[in-house]
């Protein structure tokens, strides 16, 4: 094969990933809005249980049709990412329901300055001044079109900082542990998913009571909600997989950044479904701005010297470290 046709390839297989994620992801947040706020299943961190525990099948299937390889990943670096990663979850849904959405909105975009600082730090990751203005001008984009008000409180600031933090360290152990242990998306989840997957469902109960006051074992599960639930686990299955697979293929910074389009489209969907109250020059003006960054950055980081590792830091066994350059 020669590079040029490798070259397309990869582009190719890259576009179908970042179209994946964003379909899935998506998907889900508009079945779970429509959850929430139609029938009330405010349980969010058990519903998040309940998608791992859908992964978890899913896995266990494919392992079964030969799909997915023997592999190891140490006890000791599984519960480390278990921990960060269920605090992310525990910690963005506290976030959400003690700040007010314009302050959640901010925390949510200072994960991109923290994964930036996670890869400078671990990784000796080194980013163009392109590549800096680029990311800057996504996060002024992002937030001219979702950040409206803006109030903080103690307890709220401290959910926030849990939630950015422990986000950022998630996303970077994905990629850490595919480039250390040689694990492929699938292989990773198949580790992670089903222990994620019993600590949310033994937790989370009780969580979401104290959060909003409600029993998830009280609610009345009709036919409808049952569906919408079983349809959240179903895309959910995909958003898991293809969250692991574009960090996998690319780092958590790219992640963060091209994945702020659907925060794009979220909102495009919800003027084209619910109405065109919120649509108005601030946000269309936000949403160009963020989408030009997008570009921007995808252009910039994919240049010599856009984002380039300047040592190794894991070990030559590893199959899939990043040589010199670490593109998008």
């Amino acid at each position: 094969m020669t590079p040029s046709s490798k070259a397309d390839k990869k582009a190719a297989v890259d576009a179908a990933t970042w179209m994946f994620n964003i379909t899935t992801s998506v998907g889900i947040i508009i079945v779970n809005k429509a959850l929430m706020a139609t029938y009330g299943f405010t349980f969010a961190t058990t519903l998040t249980g309940l998608h791992f525990a859908t992964t978890t099948f899913m896995t266990v299937v494919l392992r079964w049709l030969g799909y997915i390889q023997p592999s190891h990943l140490p006890a000791s670096e599984l519960l480390k990412f278990v921990l960060v990663a269920n605090f992310s979850i525990v910690g963005m849904n506290v976030s959400l329901m003690w700040n007010s959405v314009g302050f959640y909105q901010i925390a949510k975009l200072c994960i991109i300055p923290v994964s930036c600082l996670l890869e400078v730090a671990f990784d000796k990751i080194r980013y163009s001044r392109d590549t800096k203005l680029s990311i800057l001008l996504v996060l002024v984009g992002v937030a001219v079109c979702t950040v409206t008000d803006v109030s903080v409180n103690a307890k709220g600031f401290v959910a926030a900082s849990i939630a950015v933090w422990t986000t950022s360290l998630q996303q970077y152990y994905v990629n850490y542990l595919q480039r250390k242990y040689s694990l492929s998306s699938f292989s990773l989840l198949r580790h992670t998913a089903p222990v994620q997957a019993g600590s949310l469902l033994l937790v989370g109960p009780f969580l979401d009571y104290w959060l909003t006051d409600k029993r998830v074992n009280a609610f009345n599960y009709d036919v409808a909600s049952t569906m919408l639930i079983l349809l959240s686990c179903t895309i959910a299955v995909g958003t898991n997989l293809s969250q692991f697979m574009c960090i996998g293929r690319f780092t958590a910074v790219s992640f963060q950044v091209l994945g702020h389009m659907k925060t794009i489209l979220v909102l495009i969907l919800g003027f084209i479904f619910f109405g065109r109250e919120g649509l108005n020059l601030h946000v269309v003006v936000g949403m160009i701005i963020a989408v030009v960054g997008m570009i921007w950055y995808g252009n910039a980081s994919s240049k010599p010297g856009g984002k380039e590792r300047h040592s190794h830091l894991l070990p030559k066994t590893n199959q899939q470290a990043s040589g010199t350059s670490d593109k998008h």
